[in-house]
């Protein structure tokens, strides 16, 4: 049956009814998630509709499930070059090419990427002072070169929400899927584009495949799967500020001129008076509250409140839970102690707990 549907979704893009040999090609997969060409032809489908990062994710599963899938490869170059990732592209390309050796259009599209790499090289050059992420310095020519910015992918549904933040150097990306095992994340990082595959049993898999607001540097990004989220950590190619976390909307800022500095140098008048060294008196001030002894409950509310500061977020929670509920009796950092269950009230010992009649 998964057969007969790609053979349908053939005949479809044959006839440049591409909405439906997407949809035929995605119920064929639904039938047989295994095989690897019914991604690689539905990412050359998602390319004729201009839906490149979904071209992508498509193409990257073929060549999960086939490694030496030589067709999956040349899909992904080809989006990838669309979406003006063409160091990502080179590198599919090349795999490719290693693995059919005698197909010409390999190397005729390494000899592309080389050419727009060194194009873009040279704009970056020439680009000073730099006041927008370094995509925007390549011209906007047709919907294929600057595509919008992408929907989501075709199997994908918004079963986790995600938020980021972002510091001058990189953006913090964080998506909240709970209780998710490691194997079962997968996250590829392009020039400006990033893919998350998130396995979920007996349901869809999750995608989110944006193409980034700026560039990125690959080899510099990483995640990390925890038990409450995925956090993934984006190394910024230029210190600018994202305007949003996804291309095309808004522009960039340049960071903010350091005030501090400007302050220092600010002219100094004369006086009869010795000039004061305030940064010395503020640093010996916070030395003397650190070296400050103190006793009875004033040194046990600070030794809890640097224990609290300290914790991470499941201590928090394990400290509050256990205080609130023992009736302050109980102070717990162990969540995975406290977390699945109600913490009875502890008295000390030559003490005995009662309740409180209104």
């Amino acid at each position: 049956m998964a057969k007969e549907l790609a053979e349908k979704a053939k005949e479809a893009f044959l006839d440049d009814d591409f909405d439906v040999a997407v949809d035929l090609y995605s119920k064929a997969i639904d039938l047989d998630p295994s095989c690897a060409s019914f991604f690689a032809d539905r990412a050359q489908a998602n390319i004729k509709l201009l839906n490149f990062t979904e071209a992508v994710a498509d193409a990257n599963k073929a060549i999960e499930l086939e490694p030496t899938l030589a067709k999956a490869y040349l899909r992904k170059g080809t989006a990838c070059m669309k979406l003006e990732e063409y160091a990502t592209a080179k590198a599919a390309l090349e795999k490719g090419a290693s693995v059919a050796p005698n197909e010409s259009k390999f190397e005729k599209m390494i000899d592309e990427c080389n050419l727009l790499i060194a194009e873009e090289e040279k704009d970056l050059v020439q680009q000073v002072p730099p006041t927008l992420p370094s995509s925007s310095t390549t011209p906007l020519a047709t919907a294929a070169d600057a595509p919008p910015v992408p929907s989501p992918a075709p199997p994908a549904k918004p079963m986790f929400r995600h938020e980021f933040y972002q510091k001058p150097e990189e953006v913090v990306v964080t998506i909240f899927a709970k209780g998710i095992p490691k194997q079962n994340v997968n996250v590829e990082f392009g020039d400006q584009i990033l893919s998350v595959v998130i396995d979920v049993a007996g349901e869809e898999a999750y995608h989110f495949q944006p193409r980034l607001f700026g560039k990125i540097i690959p080899e510099k990004c990483r995640y990390e799967v925890l038990s409450t989220k995925v956090e993934i950590r984006l190394a910024k190619a230029e210190i600018v500020t994202w305007a949003s976390l996804e291309y095309g909307k808004g522009q960039a800022l340049l960071p903010k001129p350091n005030v501090a500095s400007a302050v220092s140098q600010r002219p100094v008048y004369p006086s009869s008076k010795p000039g004061k060294d305030w940064d010395k008196l503020e640093a010996e001030v916070k030395k003397q509250e650190k070296d400050e002894k103190l006793d009875g409950d004033a040194a046990m509310n600070k030794f809890f409140s640097d224990i609290y500061q300290s914790a991470d977020e499941d201590m928090r929670r394990a400290m509050n839970k256990s205080f609130a509920e023992s009736n302050g009796t109980v102070l717990s950092t162990n969540w995975k102690e406290v977390g699945t269950k109600k913490v009875e009230s502890t008295p000390p010992d030559g003490m005995e707990l009662k309740k409180w009649e209104y």
